[in-house]
């Protein structure tokens, strides 16, 4: 009997074959005009982008990682001050930090992953310079809560993962005084390839996050500062137009998926499910907590269905950073890296999909003694 086949924790393919004869179109519209870096497709792109943001401005540059560099060095930010970051993230938050030879200082996390809003207080110091929440997995900070501890400190969103998230009618990107996305493919908003942007309403940091990502320079051949060369690629920006309308809906279906999930999955033992959320959950990963992790990944691949970790090693453990933090002081972010699972999660799944997603993550539980299950639901926190 033929094994079924396997169910991608995500598939760029079939994410973007809705799309595919559009984007043909704009391939040749781009050759048509010659427009391949900057011009008119990146600057539509900005103004569309920043529109659905609810800001005045997006500047678009190469990747999420470079968005938030460029938003700290429009700061000023540099050698010697301090940047407090979430003690779980995807490494990208740290090294915007790193890379201007600032220090990323991490405060620990709530079960959700997002940045504890009562840590940042006891970390910051006179050389604190900005603080950096991350919407995690779709989920928004709590920004007014962090706005609120940091005063005249400036706070950057990392909005990476929050493409549409909202709450209180407010979109991700527009609660800082910068937000930095990324457009790499698996975003809720996703380029095919690498891209990035940042948000903001303030016109001079918008006028220096553009020219610090062309050069340094607003004029050819003048270079007021040592810039870099991080622009968002002209066919990518057609690319993006092109999606962008469609995101608000895909958004939708993701959630409907995650209240599948969370019906048939809150109350297995040793499973944590994320809380539902208010209005600001974009969804993109659904992420379980389990102390069996391990064996739950390998038995749902047995079974047809693929699995991710985000993240299986938390920043202050990676080798880059070993001996410079103490992991004690950030419990959740261990724990975190230690249990967290992401299902499958996408606009395109078909019901029969999720529906196969969910008994293959309820046989590998049941399958549990009774012993065990009672052991396993006492061993994580919900």
């Amino acid at each position: 009997m033929t094994p079924p086949a396997t169910i991608a924790a995500y598939d760029v393919r079939r994410e973007n074959a809705a799309y595919e004869r559009q984007f043909g179109s704009d391939l040749v519209t781009i050759l048509a005009d010659g427009q391949l870096v900057l011009g008119n497709h990146v600057e539509a792109f900005e103004t569309q982008f920043a529109a659905f943001c609810g800001t005045r401005h997006c500047v678009g540059v190469g990747n999420g990682l470079d968005a938030l560099s460029l938003a700290l060095q429009a700061l000023g930010i540099g050698p010697g001050d301090d940047v407090v970051v979430p003690a779980f993230t995807f490494i990208a938050t740290w090294f915007s930090v790193s890379r201007l030879g600032a220090r990323p200082v991490p405060v620990d996390v709530l079960d959700d992953g997002t940045m504890d809003p009562g840590r940042p207080r006891a970390a910051m110091t006179a050389r604190t310079r900005a603080i950096i929440p991350v919407h995690l997995f779709g989920r928004l900070a709590d920004m007014a809560a962090i706005i609120e501890i940091a005063g005249d400190v400036p706070v950057v969103e990392d909005a990476a993962q929050a493409h549409g998230a909202t709450r209180d009618g407010r979109r991700a990107g527009a609660f800082g005084v910068m937000a930095a996305f990324s457009f790499y493919p698996t975003k809720n908003l996703g380029a095919l390839g690498d891209g990035g942007g940042v948000t903001c309403d303030d016109d001079q940091l918008a006028r220096r996050v553009r020219a610090l990502a062309n050069y340094g320079s607003e004029r050819k051949y003048r270079h007021e500062m040592v810039g870099q060369n991080s622009r968002l690629d002209a066919l990518q920006a057609r690319f993006l137009s092109t999606k962008l309308p469609e995101l608000d809906r895909r958004n939708a279906c993701r959630s409907r998926i995650a209240g599948q999930y969370l019906a048939a999955l809150g109350t297995l033992p040793g499973l944590a499910c994320p809380s539902p959320g208010a209005d600001d959950m974009v969804w993109h990963q659904f992420v379980l907590r389990t102390p069996c992790r391990d064996r739950l990944q390998a038995a749902l691949l047995d079974d047809g269905v693929g699995t991710a970790i985000h993240y299986p090693v938390a920043p202050f453990d990676q080798p880059c950073y070993a001996g410079l933090y103490d992991r004690k002081l950030c419990p959740v972010a261990s724990r975190l890296a230690a249990t967290v699972l992401s299902l499958p999660m996408a606009a395109y799944l078909s019901g029969a999909e999720v529906a196969r997603v969910i008994a293959a993550v309820r046989a590998a539980l049941t399958a549990q003694p009774a012993a065990e299950q009672a052991r396993l639901s006492r061993s994580i926190p919900r």
